[in-house]
């Protein structure tokens, strides 16, 4: 009985254990595929912040692209101011070199006014005071050209105001206001450069230095940032004086100011 018992037992050992060996297994599987979905869950999270890391970088990036792209439309800019001011640069020089011309030509005339009126002297004693006057008024004005010609536009523009204080009917008054609105401009006193220019206009409008002053005065205007004004005289010296030089220029300059 006890060896039929014993064969008994071992018989139900035999049979249970594979039931018992697919429960571990089930278990085991069970677990890994709980190891794999959170080791998935895992993995999209590290991909979602990847996703987000790149849109991130590609906002920066465009950032970086527009502020690059406003330095270079910056730069673009500071050349164009650049190129205009070197072309009123230009312009001032030739300006300059015009009133050296000028003015040569009219010391020239000067010069053989004044033989003229030391024979009159000789010839009529009476006048001498008149005579004296007017070398006197020469002497002056040749003073003052000297300071402009050797550049010291700072005393230039002192001689030309003590002159047309000392000579306010003098013949070269319209003359001296232009001379004196450059060596204004040329010392950078933009002001009295133009209010050297408008009183020559309002005293002499018909003067052939007229149209050559409203420039003038439109470079004083640019000079104190005033381009609503600048523009205004522009047209105005195009409308006033057609077909001059200056009229030329204006519509030139007029261009680069839009």
């Amino acid at each position: 009985m006890k060896i039929t018992a014993s064969r008994l037992l071992g018989g139900l050992l035999l049979v249970c254990s594979p039931a018992y060996a697919g429960l571990f297994a089930d278990d085991d599987a069970r677990k890994l595929i709980q190891k794999l979905e959170a080791r998935v869950v895992s993995l999209e999270k590290q991909l979602v912040e990847v996703e987000l890391q790149n849109k991130l970088a590609v906002r920066s990036l465009l950032g970086l692209q527009m502020q690059l792209e406003m330095q270079s439309s910056e730069m673009r800019k500071q050349r164009g101011l650049f190129e205009e001011f070197g072309h009123a640069q230009q312009e001032a020089e030739k300006r300059q070199k015009d009133f050296y011309i000028d003015l040569d030509s009219r010391l020239r005339q000067m010069e053989a006014g004044g033989t003229g009126g030391a024979s009159r002297m000789a010839a009529t004693p009476a006048d001498g005071g008149a005579v004296d006057g007017q070398s006197g008024e020469n002497r002056a004005f040749e003073t003052a050209y000297g300071f402009y010609r050797a550049e010291s536009y700072r005393e230039a523009a002192l001689a030309f105001r003590d002159f047309l204080r000392q000579y306010p009917q003098s013949v070269h008054e319209a003359n001296v206001y232009y001379w004196l609105g450059n060596a204004n401009f040329l010392s950078r006193e933009y002001a009295g450069s133009f209010a050297a220019y408008k009183n020559l206009l309002s005293k002499y409008p018909d003067h052939p230095r007229a149209p050559e002053a409203m420039l003038n005065m439109a470079e004083c205007q640019l000079s104190l940032k005033k381009r609503t004004a600048a523009r205004s005289t522009l047209k105005n010296l195009i409308s006033q004086f057609p077909g001059s030089d200056a009229s030329d220029k204006a519509k030139k300059r007029l261009a680069t100011l839009k």
